[in-house]
């Protein structure tokens, strides 16, 4: 995994071992003394101090006990459990299926003003069939071992999907050409996502373009993980393995600068239709 999309994480972490290191010097003791006081090895209390191991609850209060300053464990276990959240893997996210994660998000789309979602691998969810979110999720559940309740989230999804039809919401949607012609699902299911790729064009809420596969792509932008910014204020962005939030606003003005420019590489309109009519006719 790449480390950029994880060093908000690696920032907050880092952040969290420099206050453990000031509660310790504020307590004059050595990292030697520290681990003697909490009963651990010194190379566990150096892995915690330099951010390379991540501490427990139990760890944190432990640390604070040692440095005389238990008044201050509950802010750092807060900030500890703020630093996971931002890395969570989706093994975690979906060890009761995946109904109730599509239930946890809808708060934040409802929220939501403006999407700016770049589609690198499969059709946004906010824009899937039921046949096709079916598929993909069914493959999901497969190769994660997840419980299958495909059907229940399924429904939470298209239900979800309402935004784009309801509200005062915007989508500015840029989908990779490449995900038009990417199987999911049986040639039915493609040709009936494909169609409504086309329906959604002419929705008053929605811009969508499509990054055509021969776009030079010389100083401006590579393929990229696919990712979904919420407002100007928090972004998704979707690994393989887990789901990364990205908050810390530097890491916000990069990706809002690489969606700028792949703005710049997709086409709209007409252009846009003939790609997804071109992969229409391309399933036989």
């Amino acid at each position: 995994m790449s480390t950029f999309p994880t060093s908000s994480v690696q920032e907050a972490r880092g952040a969290l071992a420099a206050r453990l290191r000031e509660l310790r010097l504020d307590a004059g003791i050595t990292g030697k003394q520290l681990a003697q006081l909490a009963g651990w090895s010194v190379a566990k209390s150096s892995r915690i101090e330099n951010a390379v191991t991540a501490p427990s609850d139990a760890d944190i209060r432990t640390w604070c006990t040692a440095c005389g300053a238990e008044d201050q464990a509950d802010d750092l276990i807060a900030a500890n459990r703020q630093a996971d959240s931002m890395y969570l893997q989706w093994k975690r996210l979906q060890r009761t299926g995946m109904k109730q994660l599509a239930e946890t998000s809808a708060k934040l789309y409802e929220s939501t003003r403006l999407f700016r979602v770049y589609a690198s691998h499969v059709v946004p969810g906010y824009l899937q069939t039921p046949g096709y979110a079916t598929a993909l999720m069914r493959t999901i559940a497969g190769f994660r071992g997840t419980p299958d309740d495909v059907a229940d989230a399924v429904e939470v999804r298209m239900r979800r999907g309402r935004v784009i039809y309801e509200g005062d919401h915007r989508f500015a949607t840029l989908i990779e050409e490449n995900v038009l012609n990417h199987r999911i699902g049986d040639q039915d299911v493609m040709a009936g996502q494909l169609g409504s790729l086309i329906a959604a064009m002419n929705l008053p809420s929605m811009s969508l373009g499509v990054i055509p596969a021969a776009a030079a792509r010389d100083g401006v932008m590579w393929p990229l993980e696919q990712f979904t910014v919420f407002d100007d204020s928090r972004i998704h962005v979707e690994l393989l393995a887990a789901k990364v939030t990205v908050t810390a606003p530097g890491e916000l003005d990069i990706y809002l600068r690489a969606f700028a420019r792949l703005t710049e590489l997709a086409v709209y309109g007409a252009e846009a239709r003939a790609l997804i009519l071109k992969a229409i006719d391309a399933l036989g």
